[in-house]
C-alpha cells in the first residue's frame, strides 16, 4: 500500500495502528512495544501532537545500505541511535522519518522499496519527560558520506552490522540483527 495524500489523524491513526498490529515482533522488547501502543494510542486525543501529551508518535529512519547502517549520538542524550524526531503538524510519519534523517544526516534519504516499511516499533523514554511511541520506518541513501549540517550532531556514522550491535543504545539489539540478516554487509 502506499502513502496516502495529507490525512487528519482521525483518518491516519487507523492506518498507523494496523501496520503497528501487523508487525512481526523481532525480539521481547518490540512485543512490549507493540502492545504498548496500542494501549496509548486508545486513550491519546492527539498522538501525534507533541505538545498534546508527554505521551505522543514520532518517527525515526532505520538507513540502511551497502556499508550497513547510519546512526548518530544523540545530543542530549549521548547514546548512538537511529535519526529521528516529532512528527509536524499535518506530516505522514513515513514522511517525518525521512525528513529527520536529512536534516540529522545530510544525507539523501528515501524510502526503501515501493511504499514506507513499518521495520520496528519502539516505546523508550524521550527528553523532557516525555515517552515516545517510536515508528521507525526504512530507508536507503546510498553509501555517500554522511554530512550533518551546523546544530546537528556531528557524530554521524555508517557501521557494519558488527559495530552498529557494539555501540548503539541496547533496545536496538533486536532490529540491528533482523536488517543485519536481510542486509549484510
Amino acid at each position: 500500500m502506499g502513502p496516502p495524500d495529507d490525512r487528519p489523524d482521525d483518518e491516519l491513526l487507523p492506518q498507523v495502528s494496523a501496520a503497528v498490529a501487523a508487525r512481526t515482533p523481532v525480539d521481547e522488547r518490540e512485543r512490549a512495544s507493540i502492545e504498548r501502543f496500542a494501549v496509548e494510542v486508545a486513550r491519546l486525543d492527539h498522538p501525534f501532537d507533541e505538545d498534546a501529551d508527554p505521551v505522543h508518535i514520532t518517527a525515526s529512519a532505520l538507513i540502511v545500505g551497502p556499508r550497513g547502517i547510519v546512526l548518530h549520538r544523540h545530543k542530549r542524550l549521548g547514546i548512538w541511535v537511529q535519526p529521528g524526531g516529532h512528527i509536524d503538524a499535518g506530516e505522514l510519519p513515513w514522511d517525518a522519518a525521512v525528513r529527520e534523517a536529512t536534516e540529522e544526516t545530510g544525507l539523501p534519504a528515501r524510502l526503501a522499496g515501493d511504499g514506507h516499511e513499518l521495520a520496528h516499533v519502539d516505546v523508550h523514554p524521550g527528553p523532557r519527560g516525555h515517552t515516545h511511541l517510536d515508528l521507525r520506518y526504512l530507508l536507503e541513501a546510498g553509501d555517500a558520506d554522511p554530512a550533518p549540517p551546523p546544530g546537528e550532531s556531528q557524530d554521524v556514522v555508517w557501521l557494519d552490522w558488527t559495530a552498529a550491535l557494539a555501540v548503539a543504545e541496547p533496545g536496538m539489539a533486536g532490529i540491528l540483527r533482523s536488517l543485519a540478516a536481510r542486509f549484510p554487509t
